[in-house]
């Protein structure tokens, strides 16, 4: 008998033309490292009387799918994330080609995902899946990857799969070796860590079905929050926050064959952080920061992606 492996396992991703509807081909093959999206069904206790001790048996609740996928930031795949969180590009070029994917949208796309077991054979394709929130870190080493927080309408079962034969990509990883910052275009240093959390704050549509299924989830107003960690050796920073300044800060990737990510937030506001001296070892400073929109810029935030990609 077989047994399921996550060594074995696989993610399609295709973005629907109606909500909740997979589309017939057009599945591409994602990397990922781990996923708990899943559709789940509890079971409401019997709250009836009269029947002696022993319970009368339960009944089904409405049914919730949803979950995490943590991927890697590549080239190639991370545009797929890009435009489920922020809509569809702006691309520019002719190979390399430049998306430029701008926060602001009032629609968001769906996409069908199958993730398959195919020693089994289990392969479930998750239909109506709307972005919720995006999150990585920037560090010094480790792998570098992205958690994408979903919502979806459903879970379809099969033993073969729904998605064909999914198109490939070439992964083109970037790392934390890659990555920098800077602050109004200039090299922020001192920095130790970084944590970035775009979230679209998905309204769930609960109405009332056959199927238990929600009918949508709408974007509301966005956050875009984050978290930096620097050895305290200027005032900079401290100064921008009790002024209640904006700046705009700048999270980039590029690797050497050309290939880059960059994630622009327009306006960030500091909050004034607590200075610790702790013991002997170098002062840390952390600002949990706020992005808001920019009023010259038009937006909160701007994600540009080069690589040999035409279309997404």
């Amino acid at each position: 008998m077989a047994r399921a492996q996550g060594a074995r396992a696989l993610m399609a991703l295709a973005f629907e033309t109606v909500y909740g509807t997979p589309p017939v081909g057009g599945f591409t093959k994602m990397p990922f490292a781990s996923t708990s999206l899943g559709a789940e069904q509890p079971l409401l206790n019997s709250e009836l009387l009269g029947y002696g001790r022993d319970p009368l048996a339960p009944i089904k609740d409405a049914v919730t799918a949803d979950g995490d996928v943590v991927v890697p930031l590549d080239a190639e795949a991370l545009g797929f994330w890009l435009k489920a969180a922020f809509g569809s590009p702006t691309t520019t070029g002719t190979g390399p080609w430049t998306h430029e994917f701008q926060s602001g949208s009032w629609t968001l796309p769906s996409m069908s995902i199958e993730t398959g077991m195919p020693e089994v054979p289990r392969y479930a394709i998750y239909s109506g899946c709307v972005l919720d929130q995006l999150t990585w870190q920037m560090q010094r080493s480790g792998l570098l990857t992205a958690t994408a927080r979903l919502v979806a309408q459903g879970e379809t079962v099969g033993t073969t799969t729904s998605a064909g034969t999914s198109a490939a990509l070439e992964l083109k990883r970037f790392g934390h070796f890659n990555g920098a910052i800077t602050r109004n275009g200039s090299a922020l240093g001192n920095v130790v860590s970084a944590e970035i959390t775009y979230a679209n704050n998905l309204d769930r549509i609960e109405t009332i079905r056959s199927d238990g299924r929600i009918d949508g989830a709408d974007p509301s107003i966005a956050a875009l929050t984050g978290r930096i960690e620097v050895r305290f050796a200027d005032q900079t920073l401290v100064t921008q926050a009790i002024n209640g300044e904006a700046c705009e800060m700048e999270f980039a990737y590029i690797l050497p064959s050309g290939e880059s990510f960059t994630f622009t937030v327009h306006a960030v506001y500091l909050p004034r952080p607590r200075i610790e001296i702790s013991g002997p070892q170098g002062v840390q400073a952390t600002f949990d920061w706020q992005a808001a929109r920019d009023s010259v810029v038009g937006r909160m935030c701007t994600a540009t992606l080069i690589n040999d990609i035409e279309v997404y």
